[in-house]
């Protein structure tokens, strides 16, 4: 929190007081209607809560009388602080974004360190665009091609295991493609009509195809029933769908050998894809461990992916 105003004010509105802080930086949009369905209050103490607001942090707001929303402004200035952990649960998972105090684990627990979390100035805008259907003018940074100016159209944020991306229309190459958010600088909404509907996520061909991929254990092991159990298989055998623009970084993140001859012998393959020609028109398996490329009888290794997963995210 920024301000000492806010001593006096109790836990409970400060968790509403952050949470139309939160919309308004992430969403670009808050009514009183979002705080009665979040917090079960009635219309008179939101209307409070954003009276209140507005005397904390006049700048930040605007009211829309036809639409009857407060938009954010141009000139808008986070009242409150967070992580971008909290940040991105929120987003993704509708969690953490009404919680103000420090966050402390319940017992102990590590996880892996995170190299790279997206900037807040920049996942700010972006999570506007997807949530207001808008394209965004961005500096763009890519391994093939250095700097470049982009226009695109983004609609959902993933999270590949290593790092966030942002799927989007990039309107330069005409195609729908990942771009790594850390690589985005100056972010810009672009004001305009509705998208065309060829921009669209329901355009987005590898967005909406599902795969379904059998995963069993991998030959090579000893004791296969170890990895049913930790996998929780159903005899031998898990079924797992996820959407085509995502499954190379699935295939990847688990270690798993997509090879047709379970050929790969590495300690870390406890996984086989058995049934590998679900992974027929999926466009991201330049990273997946073992695919042989069609068109070129190339096999990716592990080392071979985690170079080729270096560029994937780059539009070029």
């Amino acid at each position: 929190m920024t301000s000492n105003h806010l001593n006096n004010v109790s836990q409970a509105q400060k968790e509403r007081l952050f949470h139309i802080d939160f919309r308004l930086r992430f969403l670009g949009a808050v009514s009183r209607a979002d705080l009665v369905n979040r917090f079960g209050v009635k219309a008179a103490a939101a209307t409070r809560d954003l009276s209140l607001y507005k005397e904390l942090a006049p700048g930040n707001l605007e009211y829309d009388t036809k639409a009857k929303i407060y938009n954010a402004s141009g000139q808008f200035t986070p009242l409150f602080d967070c992580s971008q952990g909290q940040v991105l649960a929120a987003l993704c998972q509708g969690l953490g974004d009404d919680y103000v105090g420090v966050h402390r684990a319940l017992i102990t627990a590590e996880t892996p360190t995170q190299l790279n979390l997206p900037q807040l100035d920049v996942l700010s805008v972006i999570s506007r665009a997807i949530y207001q259907k808008k394209a965004v003018h961005v500096h763009y940074r890519s391994l093939s091609s250095g700097h470049t100016n982009r226009e695109i159209v983004p609609f959902a944020l993933v999270d590949n295991g290593l790092r966030w991306h942002v799927r989007a229309y990039d309107r330069k190459r005409e195609r729908f493609t990942d771009f790594v958010i850390n690589r985005i600088a100056k972010p810009r909404l672009i004001a305009g009509k509705v998208l065309p509907s060829h921009e669209t996520k329901e355009a987005d061909i590898q967005w909406n195809r599902i795969v379904e991929m059998h995963l069993v254990p991998h030959p090579q092991l000893k004791h296969a029933e170890t990895i049913e159990h930790e996998y929780g298989m159903y005899q031998g055998l898990l079924k797992v769908q996820v959407r085509a623009a995502v499954a190379g970084y699935v295939l990847r993140r688990w270690n798993i050998d997509c090879s047709e001859d379970h050929s790969l012998t590495g300690a870390e393959y406890h996984l086989w894809l058995r049934n590998h020609q679900t992974l027929y028109g999926v466009e991201n398996l330049v990273i997946a461990p073992g695919f042989k490329s069609p068109s070129t009888d190339q096999v990716h290794t592990k080392d071979q992916a985690v170079i080729s997963t270096m560029e994937w995210g780059d539009v070029e």
